[in-house]
């Protein structure tokens, strides 16, 4: 096929997903983003107060986000994300000081949940039948209308899966996306459950190697550009207004808009988009050895959610948290360390400390917020939607931004391609 210009705006992990499609597909891309560097909400960066760079939040992916691994394999950096070789999961109680590890067998049939030993412990193999309901939920339903939102098989293992995957109180988040999720994953065994995170961080993963690949690849990579304003005519998106330049398109030009919900919001006349949103709070702390905790450690009964221990650092992250928006800083971290400190077995002396809150980390995962998701397509030919705020049918996840990247990447080179064809024909 002939190379074909696409603009792609908004260099989030959607928007790398969406142009290191095109370029593999030989097109001509360029990729514009306002902020001074890659990544989104999904990004590195140095740390003054802590001296070294972090991630803005702790994100991993499961060994079953096809889109993820698969975006990882293409830009050349499957060895950045790392794991256990089975699917293992480290729990502990706070309230209780109870400690467990769930181990899922690979296998599709779930012979594991016969074993007392590896299930949560105070739950019968009989519990994870509630999972059976949860697969094919009503049509709008909420997870609290489709099952038990208590017991020790909720609040053990549902209740820190569905929260952290979610980022809403499970009981009135959409089964749907939950669903979604399960098929995907748990309900295919532990092969695709294996949790991965990238331990040299989220630029050294997905972002500093998408930008190489396209640059290896003739893609224009612009910082710095804000896009103010579209422009269209004779039904199609005719220009991109950055406030210092205009970019005008061409015939058969197309653009993907990677950006967030409220920016697309403003750009694309008569969308609207989900408009509620959830925090997430990440706080990251100094340590002076390396702490006997696994890799990940999943919390219940305390603020803390999930510890996260990297050599000389641990780092929490709690879903959900626009509960905790108003509390100064200092005590925050006061709060989160004295827990984590118990946990670990850590002096509770606070360590050097940093806290990021992203405020509208995600839509709200309502079911009345999930009827908002926009399609890929929009009312143009020649405009595309992507983020894990469009209608990709999963939670808004790391595989959620890149399969809507990779969607709405397919789908202008599709309908480019038919365009082309007809015109021949004429």
């Amino acid at each position: 096929m002939s190379r074909r210009s696409f603009h792609v705006v908004g260099a989030g992990l959607a928007g790398l997903a969406a142009a290191s499609r095109l370029a593999e597909a030989g097109c001509d891309v360029a990729l514009y983003e306002a902020a001074p560097r890659g990544g989104g909400r999904c990004r590195s960066y140095h740390d003054p107060i802590l001296g070294r760079t972090i991630d803005n939040g702790n994100h991993l992916i499961l060994s079953g986000n096809r889109s993820a691994l698969a975006f990882l394999k293409r830009i050349g950096a499957q060895d950045r994300v790392s794991g256990p070789s089975s699917a293992e999961f480290f729990f502990v109680d706070h309230a209780t000081g109870d400690r467990w590890k769930l181990r899922i067998g690979d296998g599709r049939v779930p012979w594991w949940i016969l074993d007392a030993r590896r299930r949560v412990p105070g739950t019968k193999a009989v519990d994870y039948l509630a999972l059976l309901r949860l697969l094919r939920p009503p049509r709008d339903a909420a997870i609290g209308d489709v099952l038990s939102c208590s017991g020790a098989f909720y609040d053990r293992l549902l209740q820190p899966v569905l929260l952290a995957s979610l980022n809403n109180d499970p009981p009135a988040a959409s089964a749907a996306l939950a669903a979604a999720l399960i098929r995907e994953t748990l309900a295919r065994g532990g092969r695709h459950c294996r949790p991965l995170v990238a331990h040299q961080g989220l630029g050294a993963a997905f972002v500093d190697p998408a930008l190489a690949y396209l640059k290896a690849r003739g893609a224009g990579v612009f910082f710095g550009q804000g896009l103010r304003k579209l422009h269209f005519s004779d039904g199609r998106v005719s220009a991109l207004d950055f406030g210092g330049g205009m970019e005008e398109l061409g015939d058969g030009d197309a653009v993907v808009l990677a950006l967030p919900a409220p920016a697309a919001g403003r750009l694309v006349p008569n969308l609207e988009p989900p408009s509620e949103f959830r925090a997430i709070a990440n706080l990251h702390f100094l340590v002076d050895e390396d702490v006997p905790l696994p890799p990940i450690t999943g919390v219940i009964h305390a603020a803390t959610q999930w510890i996260f221990s990297f050599p000389g650092r641990l780092s929490v992250t709690i879903s959900n948290a626009d509960r905790l928006l108003d509390i100064p800083r200092q005590s925050l971290a006061e709060m989160v360390w004295r827990e984590v400190a118990a946990i670990a077995g850590l002096p509770e002396r606070l360590p050097r400390w940093q806290v990021v809150c992203e405020r509208r980390a995600t839509f709200a995962t309502l079911p009345e917020q999930e009827r908002l998701r926009p399609r890929a397509e929009t009312g143009w030919p020649n405009l595309f939607l992507a983020g894990d705020w469009t209608a990709t049918g999963l939670p808004p996840t790391i595989e959620g931004a890149i399969r809507s990247g990779e969607r709405a990447a397919s789908l202008a080179l599709e309908k480019l391609a038919l365009e082309k064809g007809a015109m021949a024909d004429a």
